[in-house]
């Protein structure tokens, strides 16, 4: 059974699960526009509940089960007024929704959903150095492993260039662009060497094979490409402080 198949019948079993209590279905990331790579990318959903309490939880385990049996991750579970009133702490996360969305069932929750900008670049320093730092932890866990620190890079490629989208977003321009377009766009904004980025983007598109490559200096330049652009998210945040 395909990614797609997998999909249609969640759906349907979700829908008899939920009954009335299902607001709305939305598919959204890269599987929603186009972008989606079988070993990098997961089908991500949100499911808009009108009651989240944990007998209407409950309700939804039996479809919830069949879908992550096909290692599939758990939907994200909201309801309406969470997703207003969240908006602007996750706005990362909800101004990548509505980029690149589907709606499977129900309403267009996100259609008018306003994301505030006032906490975005809190949050992206937020997310970039959290992920720095659990980047370092796994190559440190794994640093005699070539096999597995291209993996690690590979598997965090999508997270960081995602974030390096939304420090675009911080510098005033539009994030409406797949990933190589976003790395070339930031780097002509902030200085960092991108080489690491489109090599792994070659990579992951088959477009060049990891065996050509030393590892650990394709490893080097990620790390400090990352610790670059942190660095000058921070610079972006403490400004308006200083003026």
């Amino acid at each position: 059974m395909d990614s797609q198949q997998q999909l249609d019948e969640f759906v349907i079993h979700l829908t008899s699960a939920a009954g009335n209590n299902l607001q709305s279905l939305i598919l959204y990331g890269s599987a929603a526009n186009g972008e989606f790579h079988r070993e990098y990318s997961n089908i991500n959903l949100l499911c808009v509940l009108r009651e989240a309490s944990l007998s209407h939880l409950a309700s939804l385990s039996s479809a919830v089960d069949s879908w992550t049996r096909h290692h599939h991750p758990v939907p994200l579970l909201m309801t309406l007024d969470e997703i207003t009133r969240s908006a602007d702490v996750f706005s990362i996360e909800f101004l990548d929704m509505k980029r690149r969305y589907k709606v499977l069932l129900g309403e267009d929750v996100l259609l008018k959903l306003d994301v505030p900008l006032h906490l975005h670049r809190a949050q992206l320093e937020y997310e970039l150095r959290e992920k720095l730092i659990l980047l370092r932890q796994n190559v440190l866990a794994s640093a005699r492993d070539e096999k597995r620190l291209w993996e690690i890079m590979l598997s965090s490629l999508s997270a960081f260039t995602t974030l390096f989208r939304h420090a675009l977003i911080a510098l005033g321009e539009s994030g409406e662009m797949h990933s190589r377009e976003a790395i070339r766009a930031l780097h002509s904004r902030i200085p960092f060497n991108s080489s690491s980025f489109e090599c792994l983007l070659d990579i992951r598109e088959h477009r060049a094979d990891r065996k050509q490559f030393d590892v650990r200096q394709i490893l080097n330049n990620y790390l400090n490409a990352i610790q670059q652009v942190t660095a000058a998210v921070d610079t972006m945040l403490d400004s308006p402080q200083k003026s």
